[in-house]
């Protein structure tokens, strides 16, 4: 079996790099001094890389990606709602609710990769006929 090491790096790193933003402004409003937002997005995202290292789809070979990304997805939810409140969102007037559909796209992945399994990967890298859960037919090609 192969390291994957490429795809280890790219799970781990692009979810951590989805959240990144939510630690800059929690930084940022800690030296501002507004501590209870600062350690409340502090808090997001620790939550975040914890569950983005627990529920690596290494670990758990025969789960659903769609399975392992709910708890990721989640907390990046409960982020979209933090910097709403910490900004005043709605209540500004700055904010409108339908701006929130811009983000729809980023739960594509749960319907693209949402099927695949790690072990599945492993799979077809190792044999491309393995790709389906189908037994192989056997050709017969001569007498």
């Amino acid at each position: 079996m192969t390291k994957r090491t490429g795809e280890k790096l790219g799970w781990t790193l692009g979810w951590i790099g989805g959240f990144i933003w939510v630690g800059v402004i929690a930084v940022i409003f800690l030296c501002r001094g507004e501590w209870g937002r600062g350690l409340t997005g502090l808090g997001l995202t620790g939550a975040a890389v914890g569950v983005i290292l627990f529920f690596a789809p290494w670990r758990f070979p025969s789960t659903a990606y769609w399975r392992l990304m709910l708890p990721s997805y989640g907390l990046f939810v409960m982020s979209v709602v933090w910097v709403i409140w910490v900004f005043d969102g709605f209540t500004s007037g700055e904010l409108r609710w339908w701006y929130l559909v811009w983000g729809l796209p980023m739960f594509s992945p749960l319907i693209t990769i949402g099927w695949r399994r790690w072990e599945t990967e492993a799979t077809a890298k190792q044999d491309p006929d393995a790709t389906t859960h189908q037994k192989p037919t056997i050709k017969n090609e001569g007498p």
